[in-house]
């Protein structure tokens, strides 16, 4: 295949998305950059809420096990039971404040956890990977 040379100039943002992306696939970001004009950019963050883009972005440096490991991890059967508790306190009565912290930084957990594994999930598929929900 004939190949052409183009030069551009694109946000640093997305470059270092790119960069980052070709770290984690421990390839080039030449290989990147040309999987990319053939099927589009990463799964992207900006709809994430603010509070967890951080972490969410960091995982675009992950290589493919480490995002397999994400989305086939779980929550253990004991923070399930509390959190299922706290959340069946919370519908029949007030909750100690106390409670209330436990149950915000759980609920937080949970929803990290869940955009966790929904972003890794989306980077394998967009490696080329199928991803079967569980």
């Amino acid at each position: 295949m004939q190949k052409q040379t183009v030069t551009l100039e694109i946000p640093e943002e997305i470059y270092q998305r790119l960069a980052n992306t070709a770290r984690g696939m421990k390839c080039s970001l030449e290989d990147i950059v040309i999987h990319t004009l053939k099927v589009g950019i990463p799964p992207g963050y900006d709809d994430i809420p603010e509070e967890f883009q951080v972490d969410i972005a960091g995982l675009d440096r992950l290589d493919d096990d480490s995002l397999w490991r994400i989305t086939s991890s779980k929550k253990t059967a004991a923070e399930m039971k509390q959190y299922n508790s706290l959340l069946e306190a919370n519908s029949s009565r007030e909750l100690t404040e106390k409670e209330q912290l436990e149950l915000s930084k759980m609920r937080w957990e949970a929803d990290l956890f869940m955009l966790r594994k929904a972003q890794a999930a989306a980077l394998l598929h967009w490696r080329g990977y199928k991803v079967h929900s569980r």
